[in-house]
């Protein structure tokens, strides 16, 4: 339990709510060519800019937590730094660290996974994205577990890679690929089999979230534990020929299996050990629950093999989901929705199913259901469930309808809400729906604007991180844009590593802080900023606020 949050002695707030949007995947371009924030039509942003105080904040790298700045943000870590205030190792440093270490391998449930594989001569699986983008995954930590395994005397391992083509190029699937075939090569011998078994684009199979899509987790059960589907007889065979076929993007693969003699190479079995090891919870949780849970009733399982299930970090410390993990997650508490519920402030969090658990589960440190039922209100609006390019306005105006209805009753001091439409249709590569998603969100920015200055409120526009700002491959060192062999720009699908905005419009202003906000600082820095905004202030330890507030 925290303490309530002291009063600001020259600040009581204002007379209406305080609304933290967070325009999820929009920042600052670097290159004016693919930054379709820039490039939309968007005159509420514009008009804010040109009228209220406003500065650029870091959204990627250690202001995150992550190992470095070569790293972007993402929507898990960005949330998590917006809610708490401050900024702890992430998903990715804490198991970089765990296995440069070698604490992960002297773990009780690594050992209890290999010894399963050892003592009953079964295969060692693992599930999870085959890239370097360090948002879910490594694949730098896949290999070493596997060697690791194959030292400890496992004889068989079993990969099931997802293609990324999200937080990567959007057909890079072959560069992560074939040199892990080659590496596999190397590896095998008389005493160890270790193969890659299936696959399939990770926004097709097994890495759904929020219960959007639990047709993707079917299809991955079916892909993953059952061995069917389509065979092939390599993985690079498999993408090449889905490729030519369907005109997708490694996201978008279909699923498919590795076979030999008409069998799949790595369907499950009873006395099998599984390890999935994405480390972001989000999109863990529901294959996560396919393993574990007793009875499914998503879905029907067919057969459920008796396997050691674990999964690389804990994906919810609410819940204490998986049963099983490898490393421990940041243990992150005294977040601004906890010290607010302390001191009485009621709070309304609202998005679509994308994002909701953003606004809420991330936002709270990881943490499911609210700190106080009577002070917290939680609003979903469902996703649509197709692809994104042919709904680029999203559940925008839908949140926008419900935000202005709660600012208009004035019965809750904190609104905070989650566009998802810049980072979800910024992910699909396609510059013409990320124009209509960016012009879609500013119509509705634009109505939220309004009430809340009817309402004498104060209205915090920030992002969690880049991604609609940076639609094209550029090469690096020249900055030009890639064109592809149709002379059209190569599309970018990956979060950027640009700067976001912070924007306060306080239509009551008189004087009591300074105009000019304070730069250099993180997203951390959100929470201070909400806080005194609110009339309270902030606790001594978190990130400063962005205002400079007059005594």
């Amino acid at each position: 339990m925290v303490e309530s949050l002291q009063k600001k002695k020259a600040f009581p707030g204002r007379k209406g709510p305080v609304v933290l949007m967070i325009m999820d995947g929009v920042g600052f371009g670097k290159y004016n060519t693919g930054d379709a924030v820039a490039a939309a039509h968007t005159e509420t942003l514009d008009d804010l800019y040109e009228t209220c105080p406003w500065t650029k904040m870091k959204a990627h790298g250690v202001a995150v937590g992550l190992p470095s700045d070569e790293d972007m943000g993402n929507s898990e870590v960005g949330h998590n730094a917006i809610g708490c205030g401050r900024v702890f190792a992430q998903g990715a440093k804490l198991v970089g660290q765990s296995i440069d270490s070698g604490d992960i391998y002297t773990g009780d449930v690594w050992n209890k996974l290999v010894a399963n594989c050892v003592d009953s001569n079964g295969a060692l699986h693992f599930i999870g994205l085959m890239s370097d983008g360090n948002v879910h995954s490594n694949i730098a930590h896949l290999r070493s577990m596997i060697l690791k395994a194959k030292e400890e005397g496992v004889k068989a391992v079993r990969v099931h890679g997802l293609l990324d083509g999200r937080d990567v190029g959007e057909t890079s699937a072959l560069e992560y690929f074939d040199p892990f075939e080659d590496f596999l090569k190397e590896v095998n011998d008389e005493s160890f089999d270790a193969r890659i078994a299936s696959g399939g684009g990770r926004m097709v199979i097994t890495m759904d979230r929020y219960d959007a899509n639990w047709s993707m987790i079917h299809r991955g059960w079916h892909t993953h534990v059952l061995g069917e589907g389509r065979l092939f007889p390599s993985a690079h065979e498999a993408i090449e020929t889905l490729r030519k076929e369907t005109g997708a993007i490694d996201q978008d693969l279909p699923p498919f299996v590795i076979g030999e003699d008409g069998k799949p190479v790595g369907a499950m079995q009873d006395g099998d050990s599984v390890i999935l090891f994405n480390f972001r919870g989000d999109r863990a949780l529901e294959i996560t629950k396919a393993f574990e849970a007793d009875e499914l009733t998503e879905f029907d399982r067919i057969r459920v093999p008796k396997v050691e299930y674990a999964g690389m970090m804990e994906y919810d410390g609410d819940l204490h989901v998986p049963k099983q993990y490898l490393v421990t997650p940041p243990s992150i508490d005294r977040t601004m929705a906890e010290y607010l519920c302390a001191s009485g402030v009621k709070q309304f969090s609202i998005s679509e199913t994308q994002k909701f658990g953003h606004i809420t589960y991330f936002f709270n440190g990881n943490k499911s259901g609210k700190f106080s039922d009577e002070l917290e209100e939680y609003v979903e609006i469902p996703s649509d469930i197709l692809p994104f390019e042919q709904r680029p306005w999203m559940k925008c105006a839908e949140i926008a309808d419900r935000v202005i209805k709660e600012i208009e009753a004035n019965e809750y001091e904190l609104i905070k809400l989650n566009f998802p439409n810049g980072d979800m249709v910024g992910h699909t590569g396609i510059f013409e729906a990320v124009l209509c998603s960016m012009e879609a969100m500013d119509l509705q920015i634009g109505r939220i604007k309004k009430a809340v200055e009817a309402a004498g409120g104060v209205m915090i526009i920030s992002a969690d991180h880049g991604n609609s700002d940076d639609m094209f491959e550029h090469n690096k060192k020249t900055g030009d844009v890639k064109i592809k062999s149709n002379g059209k720009p190569a599309a970018k699908t990956a979060h950027s590593l640009n700067p976001v905005p912070c924007i306060v419009f306080d239509p009551s202003f008189d004087g009591e802080y300074e105009l000019e906000l304070k730069e250099g600082l993180g997203i951390s820095s959100l929470a201070a900023t909400t806080i005194e905004m609110l009339g309270y202030e902030a606790p001594a330890d978190y990130d400063e606020s962005v205002l400079t507030f007059k005594e």
